[in-house]
């Protein structure tokens, strides 16, 4: 089907062009002197949700509301169901104290925000603007925090490493921009093709996005969960999982809001947006034990197949 090959073509261009966004943001913020750190925090973090913030955006300002909602409502779960459970399949997951007492509880607290603002049947200016309100103090919470617990000053070597001076700040700021381009082409391609795809299939807007588009935007988290768990660096996978959860609805619900309001069906708001809910208090009991073991993993991944499956059968 030629939409499905255009949905693809437009996944894989978000996916580089989110890449080349991030690579460059990032090497001349640091050439700028910022810390690494701090980096890390803003940056990198909006770099990677950038594809769910323009395909969103895309949706929303062509009337695909249900794409908008969906792909963000759908990568929520996808994050916990599909990658922690590949995650914790591959290595256990242990949780770190810290995010367990400030990540885990923002991101909590962040989806009953968001499924509320669900209720009226719009995501609204205002709604966007107390969102994104959310996600300034979040940011310079995470930043606060992480300055202050950093105890131990970096080794020169690695400081000169993310300090590059030899950095050709014309080079990233192209990389960068053409990094935004591709994004934005891409989201252009997916979300059109998207459409057109849900109406030679029969099917509703929603369902692909919940589906095909929100995994396809979640890919860079996969691929950095997976790696992370190959490296038994398993608090990378699960704090990269709940940082990408709390900036979709925080920052991509915002933003587009801010842009445009989002009409929200009665379908996404009782149904989609609890499973969401449900998900994300589904972490919780497993978390509180420290580690995401095999079994726990089995869980989340057989929680994701019902969910798939009742998105294809039952919402579409």
């Amino acid at each position: 089907m030629l939409e499905l090959g255009g949905v693809l073509i437009g996944l894989v261009l978000l996916f580089f062009g989110g890449n080349w966004l991030v690579e460059g943001a990032s090497r001349l913020a640091r050439s700028l002197g910022i810390s690494p750190l701090v980096v890390g925090l803003t940056v990198v973090a909006l770099g990677t949700s950038a594809p769910e913030l323009l395909v969103s955006l895309s949706a929303a300002l062509s009337g695909s509301s249900d794409i908008a909602v969906g792909n963000v409502v759908g990568s929520n779960i996808a994050n916990i169901g599909l990658i922690l459970g590949i995650s914790g399949l591959i290595y256990p997951i242990s949780v770190h104290v810290d995010l367990l007492k400030r990540e885990i509880p923002i991101m909590l607290m962040a989806s009953v925000v968001a499924v509320i603002m669900f209720q009226d049947g719009q995501i609204g200016r205002l709604d966007g603007i107390i969102l994104v309100a959310g996600l300034i103090a979040f940011i310079s919470f995470m930043v606060v925090s992480a300055l202050r617990d950093r105890r131990i000053q970096p080794d020169p070597v690695e400081e000169q490493r993310l300090h590059p001076v030899n950095v050709n700040r014309t080079t990233e700021m192209l990389r960068f921009a053409l990094g935004l381009i591709v994004l934005a082409v891409g989201a252009q391609i997916t979300v059109g093709n998207a459409t057109q795809l849900a109406r030679s299939l029969g099917v509703s807007e929603l369902v692909i996005g919940i589906t095909l588009i929100s995994i396809g935007t979640s890919l860079p988290e996969l691929v950095t969960s997976i790696i992370a768990a190959l490296s038994k660096n398993s608090d990378i996978a699960i704090g990269n999982v709940v940082g990408s959860n709390i900036f979709n609805l925080l920052a991509i619900l915002g933003i587009t809001a801010v842009a445009r309001p989002i009409n929200v069906s009665p379908q996404i708001a009782g149904g989609e947006a609890l499973m969401m809910l449900g998900f994300s208090f589904l972490l919780l009991p497993f978390v509180i034990n420290r580690v995401l073991g095999r079994r726990e993993s089995m869980i989340f991944l057989a929680a994701y197949v019902v969910f798939t499956i009742y998105a294809v059968t039952i919402a579409g």
